[in-house]
């Protein structure tokens, strides 16, 4: 594997970095994440499965390797974010930078030095840092390369280690430059009039997981008990389509859709009804009760174009809101605290023109 690190896509302006109006130094570097995003994921994949196979390294390999990651890897990412810091610093006064950028650049610098967030793999890393030739111990290993299978007693699960960390950070840092450009493009015949982020209170969403869109009486029989339940307002009011998967992967766990409201956090759940509850603060569980943080966003134009479905992974409201948090490095609990919903501002009848992503901040 001595050409692994020729996987990634590196930012090496050779010398041209300074070159150049503004607007073509920043659309060089938003180029170069648009190519990072397409290579680098599998890059960090092979880089794990790679790793995995530490046990078999004889002495010889294990001082090669130690080179091929510590140096050229771990080495030359250091490199690349000094470099890249340098050249968006420069660029700052201009107003071009999305200046989130700076704290992604941050936590990926810090997982370079071996400093993880991560408290669970604090030991693992330390230990590999230390003397690489931790990584032969089985549990030292899985939790350093992650990406696997792993055992706890008779049980399976999915190790989430250091090298997922560095995937996902290398991610923020392309997706805070990448996709504020995304989101312009995107909005073909509609725009976002509004978008901010809300914490509420302790509440719940009370629905049916039914298909209404062709049920006329069976969607005024939901709005007449909606209705109804005038004294567990939420203060949040509106119709609204939420869409979950128990907290689990979209690929595990189909989606589930109720059409409802949010309502009081004490409100009675119907006979025949569904009630599932948000709370403002992480229990650190997967699933509910969800969070009731959330990026609350606005649109308005062609109904159609806002819920359009080619070129975009869901559709356009959920795309446009999701790459805006993206491009603003704030945290989608994806999977565990995941959810989505279209709002209704003026009723189901109208149409939704306006989206809810679950954040934590």
């Amino acid at each position: 594997m001595k050409n692994l690190q020729d996987r990634f896509c590196w930012y090496e302006p050779e010398g041209n970095a300074g070159a150049g109006s503004p607007e073509e130094r920043y659309q060089r570097i938003v180029d170069w994440t648009g190519q990072a995003r397409g290579t680098n994921p599998d890059a960090f994949d092979a880089v794990t499965a790679w790793l995995l196979k530490a046990e078999e390294w004889n002495e010889e390999e294990l001082e090669e390797n130690r080179k091929i990651f510590m140096e050229e890897i771990i080495g030359r990412f250091s490199g690349q974010c000094g470099r890249l810091r340098a050249e968006l610093t420069d660029l700052a006064p201009s107003g071009l930078v999305n200046m989130a950028v700076f704290d992604t650049l941050d936590r990926l610098e810090d997982e370079l030095t071996g400093a993880t967030w991560a408290d669970e793999l604090k030991e693992a890393v330390g230990k590999v840092f230390t003397d690489f030739s931790a990584i032969r111990d089985r549990k030292t290993r899985e939790l350093f390369a992650g990406g696997i299978t792993g055992h706890t007693g008779t049980d399976t699960v999915d190790i989430f280690g250091y090298v997922n960390f560095l995937k996902d950070c290398d991610a923020g840092v392309q997706w805070t430059l990448f996709m504020p450009d995304v989101v312009k493009r995107q909005q073909d015949g509609f725009r976002m009039t509004r978008f901010e982020y809300r914490k509420l209170p302790a509440m719940r969403f009370i629905g049916m997981e039914k298909d209404f869109s062709q049920d006329a009486p069976g969607l005024e029989a939901l709005q007449r008990i909606l209705d109804a339940m005038e004294e567990y307002r939420s203060g949040f009011d509106y119709d609204v389509i939420l869409m979950h998967h128990y907290g689990r992967g979209v690929d595990v766990e189909h989606c589930h859709v109720l059409w409802g409201r949010f309502l009081a956090a004490d409100a009675p759940v119907p006979e025949g009804y569904t009630g599932i509850d948000f709370q403002p603060d992480n229990d650190e569980k997967s699933g509910m009760p969800y969070l009731s943080q959330f990026a609350f966003a606005e649109f308005e134009g062609d109904m159609e174009a806002l819920h359009g479905q080619e070129g975009f992974d869901s559709d356009a409201m959920y795309d446009v809101t999701r790459n805006t948090i993206l491009a603003q490095n704030v945290v989608i609990p994806y999977p565990s605290k995941y959810w989505t919903a279209e709002v209704f501002l003026q009723g189901f009848q109208k149409g939704s023109t306006a989206y809810l992503f679950s954040v934590e901040r």
